[in-house]
C-alpha cells in the first residue's frame, strides 16, 4: 500500500501554524516573522516537505510558469538569452521551463503545444524561421507571447532584437575605415531575415564609400560544416582582405577555416566576430567584435511579457537594441598588411 505523500497542511500542523503562513514562509509572497519562519522551516524539513508546483498553481487558479522556446540549447547566444530572463522572472516569483526546436519548424510546433500544456503565464519565442507559423497555437490559446531575436513581419506581438542593419554597418565601417575594400561575409543562412539585415547594413556601408558588394557565403549553423564550406570557398577564390561573421558560429567556422589556410588574422585577414564571449578575449589575438546587448534583450523581453501578463491591452511594441563594436587585435589597417607581405616576402 502507497502512504499519503505529506501535504501543506501536515507542515502547519507540525509547526503550530496557518496553510497560509507555509505557503508564504515557502513562496516569499507575504513577510512571516523570523520565529514563525523557523518553525515552518523545521517542519518542512522533519517532513521531509517538496512543493508540487502544478498543485499549487491548480488550487490559486494562477499560473506562474513562462516558456522560452529558442532554436537551439547548444548556442550560447540563445542559452544567454533563457539566462537573462530566468535571472529577472525570479523576482517575480515565476518558475521558467525551456525547450529547443532544434531549428526544425514541425519540432517547433510540437514543442509549443507541449509547453501550453503546461498553461503557462506566457511565452517568449525565438522562432526558427521567418514565417513562425507556430505562433497561431499560441494566439489560439490567448497566452500572452513576445518574440525575441529574430523577427519579421508584424504579428501583433511584443518584440525584441537587435538593430541588425546598424550591426551589419557597424563592423563594415571599422573595415572600410582601415581600408579593407574585399570583404567576405561569413553568414548562417539568408533564409533569416536578421541575418539578411546584417548582410544589406555591410552592403549599404560598402556602397557609400563607392565601394563593391561583399562576398557572402552561407555556412548553415553547424561550426564543422560552416568550416568546410568556408574553407572550400577560400581555395577557390582570391582571399578577402578580410572576413566579417555574422553570428557566434560563423566566428568560429571563420577562424577554423583560416587555420586551416594557414591565414593569420589580423597579418593574412582582418576578422570581425560576432557576439562577444569570454573566449574570444582570451585568445592570442584578441578578436574585435560585434556584441549583442542580450542581459538586456532578456530584461525587456521579461518586462514586456510581464506587462502583458498582468493585462497591458496597448498595441504591441517593437524594440530595437543597438549592438557595440568592440576593437581588439584581429583587425589591422590593409596597409600594414600589405607592407607585412612584403617584408615577408623580402625576407
Amino acid at each position: 500500500m502507497v502512504g499519503r505523500s505529506t501535504s501543506i497542511n501536515d507542515v502547519a500542523r507540525l509547526a503550530g501554524v496557518s496553510a497560509a503562513t507555509v505557503s508564504n514562509v515557502l513562496t516569499g509572497r507575504k513577510p512571516v516573522s523570523p520565529s514563525l519562519a523557523a518553525k515552518v522551516e523545521a517542519a518542512v524539513k522533519a517532513l521531509n516537505y517538496r512543493v508540487d508546483p502544478l498543485a499549487s498553481m491548480l488550487r490559486s487558479g494562477e499560473a506562474k510558469i513562462v516558456a522560452i522556446l529558442v532554436p537551439d540549447l547548444d548556442n550560447p547566444f540563445f542559452t544567454s538569452i533563457v539566462s537573462a530572463v530566468e535571472s529577472r522572472l525570479g523576482k517575480d516569483a515565476y518558475e521558467v521551463i525551456v525547450a529547443s526546436s532544434h531549428g526544425a519548424e514541425a519540432t517547433e510546433r510540437a514543442k509549443l503545444r507541449a509547453m501550453l500544456g503546461w498553461r503557462p503565464a506566457g511565452m517568449i519565442v525565438v522562432p526558427c524561421c521567418d514565417e513562425f507559423p507556430g505562433r497561431k497555437l499560441i494566439e489560439a490559446s490567448k497566452t500572452p507571447y513576445v518574440i525575441a531575436d529574430r523577427v519579421t513581419a508584424d504579428f501583433g506581438a511584443d518584440t525584441v532584437c537587435l538593430d541588425n542593419e546598424e550591426a551589419g554597418r557597424l563592423a563594415a565601417r571599422h573595415l572600410i575605415e582601415l581600408g579593407h575594400e574585399h570583404i567576405l561575409i561569413a553568414a548562417t543562412s539568408l533564409g533569416l531575415a536578421n541575418i539578411r539585415q546584417r548582410c544589406l547594413g555591410a552592403a549599404e556601408a560598402l556602397r557609400s564609400h563607392g565601394l563593391r558588394a561583399p562576398d557572402i557565403v552561407e555556412l548553415g549553423f553547424d561550426v564543422e560544416q560552416g568550416t568546410q564550406r568556408l574553407s572550400h570557398w577560400l581555395a577557390i577564390n582570391p582571399s578577402p582582405t578580410a572576413i566579417q561573421a555574422l553570428t557566434n558560429s560563423t566566428t568560429l567556422s571563420a577562424l577554423s577555416s583560416l587555420a586551416e589556410h594557414g591565414l593569420r588574422a589580423p597579418q593574412d585577414v582582418s576578422l570581425v566576430g560576432f557576439d562577444d564571449y569570454p573566449w574570444m578575449r582570451a585568445r592570442t589575438t584578441p578578436l574585435t567584435a560585434v556584441a549583442q546587448p542580450v542581459r538586456e534583450m532578456g530584461r525587456l523581453s521579461w518586462e514586456r511579457l510581464s506587462a502583458r501578463i498582468k493585462g497591458d491591452a496597448s498595441p504591441a511594441e517593437h524594440i530595437r537594441l543597438a549592438g557595440e563594436l568592440k576593437l581588439r587585435d584581429s583587425t589591422a589597417a590593409r596597409r600594414q598588411l600589405r607592407q607585412a607581405c612584403m617584408e615577408n616576402a623580402g625576407s
